[in-house]
């Protein structure tokens, strides 16, 4: 075992964690966040996607260990006092959901490629989240929330009707 500390979503936290323990454990079943979920054991679904030191990484491929000294947001951790971030808040209005189960990594995805392209075109909002999976929507209602948060936060596209 090795004490790791971090901090995760603006508290500091320490503690014991064994070598193998994954990042989306430790902040499922240690942290007891478990907005971040584990779909695919694989990489290849994105529901695990969380912000490492200000970049989108999935969860699932990276030690708990290798985030000591890091500070990680997860999906609950963008909120601003129980009000919901531009790009929540989005999803929820123009139905960028069905199951719910990938959305919290397609938030965290979106939020990371807003930080980056405050105004991304549809080919390349579409680019960015490849690397999420959602098996219920078909994309576009999730285009459009990404399209309306970048609206929302000044960029020039504005959602389609």
């Amino acid at each position: 075992m090795t004490t790791i500390n971090m901090t995760v979503n603006g508290r500091k936290t320490s503690g014991p964690v064994e070598g193998r323990t994954l990042l989306v454990e430790y902040l499922r079943e240690t942290q007891r966040l478990t907005g971040t979920h584990v779909g695919c054991d694989t990489s290849q679904c994105g529901a695990c996607v969380v912000h490492v030191d200000g970049q989108a990484i999935k969860s699932c491929t990276m030690f708990a260990m290798e985030a000591d000294g890091a500070e990680v947001t997860t999906i609950e951790g963008i909120a601003d006092k129980g009000t919901m971030s531009v790009v929540q808040q989005a999803f929820q209005d123009h139905h960028g959901l069905q199951c719910g189960f990938c959305t919290a990594g397609m938030v965290m995805s979106a939020t990371a490629l807003l930080g980056e392209n405050p105004d991304p075109s549809e080919a390349e909002i579409r680019h960015y989240l490849e690397g999420n999976i959602c098996r219920c929507t078909g994309y576009h209602n999730i285009i459009k929330a990404v399209q309306a948060a970048a609206s929302s936060l000044g960029g020039a596209t504005a959602a389609a009707e």
